[in-house]
C-alpha cells in the first residue's frame, strides 16, 4: 500500500510520533544519570522503579477511558499536558533556578499524563487499520520507531552535556506541537464505545479488565510476549553486565574496543539492521502463512540471543546479533497484526493497556538476570535465556493460532 493510500490518522499517527521519538529518545535514556548526580543512585533507582509501577497503572485507567471517549479529545488533552510538563522540566534546568524537585515533579506527571493517553494512540492505529493492512503498517510503525531512536541516540550522545537545556527546549516545542497536529488532523473514529456495565466507576474499570484477563488466548499472547521480550531486554541489563566484566578488549589500530564499547556495537548494528531490512524482510514473508513466518523468525530470534547471552568473542556475538534482529523482523510485525485482530472493538483501549504488561514484565526478568547471573556461569544462563523463550513461544503461538485450527478442524 503506498502512502497516499494509507489512512489519515495513520499518517497522523506515524509522523508524529517519530518527530516525538527522535527528540525524546536524545533525552529519556539519560533520565537514570541525571537523577543519580543530582540526587544520589538509591534515589535514582527507587524512583525510576516508581515511575515503572505507576506508568502501568495509569496506563490500565488510560486503557479504560479511552474506550468510554472519543480518543481525539483524549489524545489532545495529554499530550498537551505532557508538553506543559516538558516546558517545567526545562524551566527547572535554566542556570538561575536549577529546582530539581520541579524537575522530579514535572517529569512523574509527564509519565502519568503519557500513559494515560498512550492506549488511545494504539487503539487509534487498529480502528484505522484492516486485518489485510495491520501487518504492514505495523512493519513501517516498527521502521520509523527505530529510525527515530537512532537520530535520537546521536542527538543524545552530541548534545546532551553541554547543551541539556537546548535539547530540553527542543524536546518541549515538539510535545507542544503535537496537540495542535491532533486537533487539526486527527480525525474521530468510528469506533465503538464501551458501554458502562456498573454504576460505580472503579468498580467498572476493574470488572472491564477482568474480562480481559479472562480471555485466555489474549493473556497467554501477552504472557508469551513478555517471556520472549525478556530475551531482547536483557542485552542492555545482563548481557551488558557481563561483557562489561568480562569482554577480552580488542585492538584495531587505535581502536580499543571494550566491553562498554561492544554493546553500543551491538545496539547500533540492531538499529541500522532494523532501518535498512525491514521492508526487504517484509516483502518475503508476505509469500508465507503467517503461522510459519512466526515460528521460522522466533527460531532465529531463539538462536540468536541464546548465543549472545554467553558469546564473549566479537565476531560471534556481531554474527549472532545479526541472525536475532533479523528473527525479529521476521516474527513482530506478525505478532503485532496477529494480536491486534484479537482485540474486541469496544475494548481496544483497554486491551491495549493490558498487553503494556508484556513489556513490564519482560523488564523486571531481564533486571532479575543480573541478580541470577552471579550465580550462574554464561553457558548456564544462556540454558536459562532457552528456557523462558521456549516458554514464550508455547504460549505465543497457543494463543495465536491453537484456538484457529481447533475451530477449522
Amino acid at each position: 500500500m503506498k502512502w497516499k493510500n494509507y489512512p489519515q490518522n495513520i499518517k497522523v499517527r506515524l509522523i508524529t510520533s517519530f518527530f516525538n521519538r527522535a527528540v525524546s529518545s536524545a533525552v529519556m535514556p539519560f533520565m537514570a544519570l541525571f537523577f543519580a548526580q543530582e540526587m544520589s543512585k538509591v534515589w535514582a533507582g527507587l524512583f525510576l522503579i516508581g515511575t515503572v509501577g505507576v506508568s502501568f497503572l495509569i496506563s490500565l485507567i488510560g486503557g479504560y477511558i479511552s474506550d468510554r471517549l472519543p480518543r481525539k479529545g483524549l489524545l489532545v488533552i495529554t499530550s498537551f499536558l505532557s508538553g506543559c510538563m516538558f516546558v517545567c522540566m526545562t524551566v527547572s534546568l535554566l542556570p538561575k533556578s536549577n529546582i530539581i524537585w520541579l524537575f522530579a515533579v514535572a517529569y512523574t506527571i509527564y509519565i502519568i499524563t503519557s500513559s494515560l493517553g498512550r492506549p488511545a494512540m494504539h487503539a487509534l492505529v487498529i480502528d484505522s487499520t484492516t486485518p489485510d493492512n495491520r501487518k504492514e503498517v505495523y512493519a513501517l510503525d516498527y521502521w520509523l520507531t527505530n529510525l527515530s531512536m537512532a537520530i535520537g541516540a546521536a542527538l543524545g550522545g552530541l548534545l546532551y552535556l553541554n547543551h541539556q537545556i537546548e535539547l530540553f527546549m527542543l524536546l518541549s516545542f515538539t510535545s507542544l506541537c503535537l496537540p495542535i497536529a491532533y486537533k487539526i488532523w486527527l480525525i474521530n473514529g468510528h469506533n465503538k464505545l464501551l458501554e458502562k456495565q456498573h454504576q460505580n466507576v472503579f468498580v467498572d474499570l476493574i470488572h472491564n479488565y477482568k474480562i480481559a484477563f479472562k480471555d485466555k488466548p489474549f493473556v497467554q499472547v501477552v504472557v508469551g510476549s513478555m517471556f520472549i521480550f525478556a530475551a531482547e531486554f536483557s542485552l542492555n541489563s545482563y548481557i551488558g553486565v557481563r561483557l562489561a566484566e568480562t569482554f577480552k578488549v580488542v585492538n584495531i589500530g587505535e581502536f580499543e574496543l571494550a566491553g562498554v564499547r561492544m554493546l553500543s556495537l551491538l545496539n547500533i548494528e540492531n538499529m541500522l539492521l532494523v532501518v535498512c531490512l525491514t521492508f526487504f524482510i517484509n516483502k518475503i514473508t508476505d509469500r508465507f502463512s503467517n503461522r510459519h513466518v512466526l515460528l521460522i523468525g522466533l527460531a532465529f530470534y531463539s538462536l540468536g540471543y541464546i548465543t549472545i547471552t554467553s558469546a564473549n568473542t566479537w565476531y560471534i556475538l556481531l554474527l549472532f546479533n545479526f541472525i536475532a534482529t533479523v528473527g525479529e523482523l521476521i516474527y513482530s510485525p506478525v505478532r503485532n497484526a496477529e494480536q491486534a485482530n484479537m482485540i474486541p472493538a469496544d475494548k481496544r483501549g483497554s486491551y491495549s493497556a493490558f498487553s503494556n504488561f508484556s513489556f513490564s514484565g519482560a523488564e523486571l526478568i531481564a533486571r532479575s538476570t543480573i541478580i541470577i547471573g552471579a550465580y550462574l556461569v554464561p553457558t548456564m544462563m544462556s540454558v536459562y535465556i532457552g528456557i523462558i523463550l521456549m516458554i514464550g513461544i508455547g504460549l505465543l503461538y497457543a494463543g495465536l493460532f491453537w484456538r484457529k485450527l481447533a475451530i477449522v478442524v
